[in-house]
């Protein structure tokens, strides 16, 4: 195998196995920070040894191998831990062929948990999850969200630093913890896979690779934690709205709306794992909450065969559900959409207009779009084309700002 072959074969391991590796090692040192230096210098082994010798037939045991003796070596400069080298001896001496997998799913919730910590701020847990979690540089974080990489290196820095200072046990929080604890880290996989949906800022209207990461962080957490129904509720939500992404633009890079996509391009073995994980969250039993009824409203679109056969007033309903259990003025401004696909635009006008001093969407670009939208279904033209352009002037994605503008040079259309 060529140098960069190899390179190719450590990189992709080190995707793989990056996060098992540095959850395994947490557990031992109890210290996400140091696990993540230790995972790294074992990489650097692999980069330095792998060329020569050849990938290892099994290269996660190798890498975890070789951080175990890394962490060794340090705790030995450090007479306080003795105790600790003989724990971490011990487990070496211990360490089988093949890792268990009880072991490998429980140290990965462990991290997971960690990683979206409430301690710290929800930019840093995004950034730290993709770094543990996801396997990412930062660099690659850095581009997926349009910051300078040194800024994503001073979030994880002082992250991890936070988690430190605050004592942050590595471990699954307890029954009474259980449900805020799980709402953070659902959130932070979320905010993952809208980021990569509908770009905030920047030339494209999407980022796919982010929408992929979350998609896979959500269901390695779906097995981990199989008896929680909204974590199948978020992952039913995310492979539906996935499975549009070939449809969302043009040749051209330019959004294409909803109700204006291309059904066949749609890629139904997501739609069908969507919908058997929106099953799965049911069968767990007990009530469904915010992310089992947004994966339930993109169902609703998902099943019909073309927008006009689209069951606009359970959709309506649904987010009167939503708009109860997780209230807010977005789900307020979807029901309205909703309510003027089923009962007309002027119904959908009367409660888009209710929202109009809602301080939360003031800046929000998608309150005059979606009045824009409903004016010019009423013939209301000149308003419809003043709405667009306010929406323009409010969003940073490219792309967007420039299909909001033609809508405004031709609201009816």
């Amino acid at each position: 195998m060529t140098t960069s072959a190899t390179h190719e074969a450590i990189d992709a391991v080190w995707r793989i196995e990056s996060a098992r590796l540095i959850a395994g090692l947490a557990r031992l040192v109890h210290d996400v920070g140091l696990a993540e230096e230790l995972a790294q210098d074992a990489l650097v082994a692999a980069l330095e040894q792998w060329p020569d010798s050849g990938v290892p037939k099994n290269p996660g045991a190798w890498l975890m191998a070789v951080s175990k003796r890394r962490a060794i070596d340090l705790f030995r400069r450090n007479e306080r831990l003795r105790d600790k080298v003989a724990e971490l001896a011990r487990d070496l001496d211990a360490q089988p062929t093949e890792p268990d997998p009880q072991s490998i799913g429980d140290d990965l919730l462990r991290l997971v948990f960690v990683s979206c910590h409430p301690v710290l701020s929800t930019e840093a847990r995004v950034a730290l999850t993709l770094r543990l979690l996801g396997g990412l540089t930062t660099e690659e974080i850095a581009r997926a969200f349009l910051v300078p990489a040194p800024t994503i290196a001073q979030r994880i820095v002082r992250a991890k630093r936070t988690l430190s200072s605050k004592g942050v046990p590595f471990e699954v929080p307890g029954s009474d913890e259980l449900g805020p604890r799980l709402a953070s880290v659902l959130e932070v996989i979320y905010l993952v896979f809208n980021e990569g949906y509908s770009a905030t800022a920047g030339q494209d209207w999407m980022r796919p690779e982010l929408c992929a990461e979350a998609l896979r962080l959500g269901r390695v957490l779906a097995e981990l934690v199989p008896k929680e129904p909204e974590v199948h509720g978020l992952v039913g939500l995310m492979e539906i709205q996935a499975s549009r992404t070939r449809a969302r633009t043009g040749p051209d890079g330019a959004p294409v709306l909803l109700l204006d996509q291309d059904r066949g391009r749609w890629d139904h073995v997501l739609i069908r794992r969507g919908l058997a994980a929106l099953q799965r969250a049911q069968d767990c039993g007990g009530p469904l909450g915010p992310y089992w009824l947004q994966g339930s409203i993109a169902a609703c679109h998902a099943q019909a065969r073309t927008a006009e056969e689209t069951d606009w007033e359970r959709i309506a309903a649904l987010y009167g559900l939503l708009a109860e259990v997780s209230p807010s003025p977005i789900v307020e401004l979807n029901r309205a959409v909703a309510v003027g696909m089923a009962r007309g635009p002027a119904a959908g006008l009367a409660l888009v207009d209710e929202l109009a001093d809602v301080p939360a969407l003031h800046n929000y670009h998608l309150l005059p779009s979606v009045r824009g939208d409903l004016l010019a279904k009423l013939g209301r033209d000149e308003e419809a084309r003043r709405e667009f352009t306010r929406a323009a002037g409010l969003t940073s994605n490219e792309r967007e700002r420039a299909f909001l503008l033609a809508r405004a040079g031709d609201p009816v259309d």
